[in-house]
């Protein structure tokens, strides 16, 4: 695989990293494979470039790993949500696969989210198979903790997006090629995850920063892969939920518009931090949102049916979430952008193109996990599978979102639909939709109603995305294709 490299150089690569609240050390340029991981100290400074690996490459360029930055490609784009400006079921174009539900295996927005995760989990190994030189056990265990929830992160995405996955849970040699495209089933995967989360709970100090994985940040996620299990453990789900819950560490801001741009506020959890003017430092995703601003002629723009959604169930979130393309009003078809995550937060004025600097060096974090979403999931735990529940604790949780958004109808039953509609506008555009569907066993259904009513069609196989064919023809026949591609 082509994300083998060479660990020199992949460190001079991560040295660019800064995050908003993540401490910045820079590693020599000397550091080589044989004499860099000496200490704690520079295991820690390793680490950087794990989170490096997530954060993605700022550029434009198809043959940079993005990580985060082009997710929604592979999540949002491939629901009800988002699509590209200028819908099309013939646009042969990576973007219009995403849409229209036609992934190719050649798809290159599939190979670069496969690729940028795995060299993530590499990175994440790397560091494992160093902690021998730290002596500290608490120091050992934080660093542990870490890595593993790095790499927990990353098989956890690739798990719900492709299945079935090559088990890298070590320092693996190039020539071996069994080890690299043999895939195992996804409860072995799953397995791995729930693993490295419940270590990195137990062992992560409490370092303060939200930018870094924390042990919160470990209980959040394992709640949700608890809840994403063929079988769900609701009831360790509800309690990891309630344990964030009760610490009294987290709270919902007044205002919606604040959580996404008053930065490392009190309702974030762990976020992938970015920093404006900086190309290395930056991010380019939410220009890509933009019309004639990324280099497209915009994606990711929110579709009719979740403006609809949103104008019914939003409330008070509306404003924040998306908005009418000021282009439309010269004329043509009305399309929507997606409004939270305007390139550091400015709307580009009247024409939507005119930003104080250059949008492609927009500073706005990446939330990966915030305390709505822990709410949410602690009534959807209690709900356990039921089409509804009575629960006064599960209604709590779900109204403290919905007050927020300026909603005082308390039901007297939380349904299943309900918390699935909330969670679409409390969490719209922020890569949730495609795995909420999924995890609540509606996405077949609503997909296949969505593809319809727009041209395309959606069946059992968009499940799953294709593994890469770039992999399929490095793996010299080990590695099988998923089912339909």
């Amino acid at each position: 695989m082509k994300y083998f490299k060479y660990i020199a150089f992949m460190l001079m690569g991560s040295v660019f990293i800064s995050c908003s609240d993540f401490l910045d050390p820079t590693p020599s340029s000397s550091i080589t494979t044989d004499n860099y991981y000496n200490s704690a100290e520079e295991l820690e400074t390793g680490l950087i470039g794990v989170y490096a690996g997530i954060k993605g490459i700022n550029s434009s360029s198809k043959d940079d790993n993005h990580g985060v930055q082009w997710e929604f490609y592979v999540t949002e784009m491939r629901t009800d949500n988002t699509s590209t400006k200028s819908p099309d079921s013939e646009d042969a174009s990576d973007a219009g696969q995403m849409e229209s539900f036609a992934v190719l295996p050649t798809n290159n927005f599939v190979l670069n989210y496969y690729t940028s995760s795995f060299e993530t989990i590499y990175r994440a190994n790397v560091i494992l198979e160093n902690l021998d030189v730290v002596e500290d056990e608490a120091t050992y265990a934080a660093l542990e903790g870490e890595a593993k929830f790095l790499r927990a992160y990353s098989y956890f995405n690739l798990v719900r997006l492709f299945g079935d996955l090559p088990l890298i849970d070590k320092v693996v040699d190039p020539s071996d090629v069994e080890t690299q495209f043999t895939r195992v089933d996804t409860s072995i995967i799953y397995d791995l995850i729930i693993s490295d989360l419940e270590a990195a709970v137990s062992g992560i100090a409490d370092h303060g920063y939200k930018t870094r994985a924390s042990k919160d940040a470990a209980k959040g996620l394992l709640a949700k892969v608890y809840l994403s299990l063929d079988s769900p453990e609701y009831s360790k789900a509800q309690v990891l939920c309630e344990d964030i819950m009760s610490s009294g560490d987290y709270r919902l801001l007044d205002d919606f518009y604040d959580v996404f741009y008053s930065e490392l506020n009190d309702e974030v959890i762990f976020a992938i931090g970015y920093n404006s003017g900086i190309q290395d430092n930056s991010q380019i995703f939410s220009a890509e949102f933009m019309n004639a601003v990324g280099h497209t002629s915009g994606v990711n723009y929110a579709t009719t049916d979740v403006k609809a959604a949103i104008d019914e169930f939003g409330g008070n979130r509306t404003e924040v979430s998306y908005r009418e393309d000021p282009l439309t009003l010269f004329g043509g078809t009305i399309r929507y952008q997606v409004g939270k995550y305007f390139p550091d937060g400015e709307t580009g004025g009247s024409d939507g193109q005119t930003f104080a600097g250059l949008p492609q060096l927009a500073g706005n974090d990446w939330i990966v996990l915030r305390y709505a979403d822990i709410l949410l999931m602690h009534a959807e735990a209690i709900l356990a599978g039921a089409e509804e529940t009575t629960s006064a604790s599960a209604i709590d949780s779900y109204m403290e979102v919905r007050s927020r958004a300026g909603f005082e109808d308390r039901p007297t039953r939380l349904t299943k639909d309900a918390l699935l509609v909330e969670r679409r506008v409390e969490l719209a555009f922020e890569n949730q939709r495609f795995y909420d569907l999924v995890r609540f066993n509606e996405a077949q259904s609503t997909l296949s109603a969505f593809a319809a009513a727009n041209g395309f069609t959606f069946t059992s196989t968009d499940l799953l995305l294709p593994i890469p064919q770039n992999e399929i023809n490095l793996s010299q026949g080990v590695m099988y294709q998923n089912p339909g591609y």
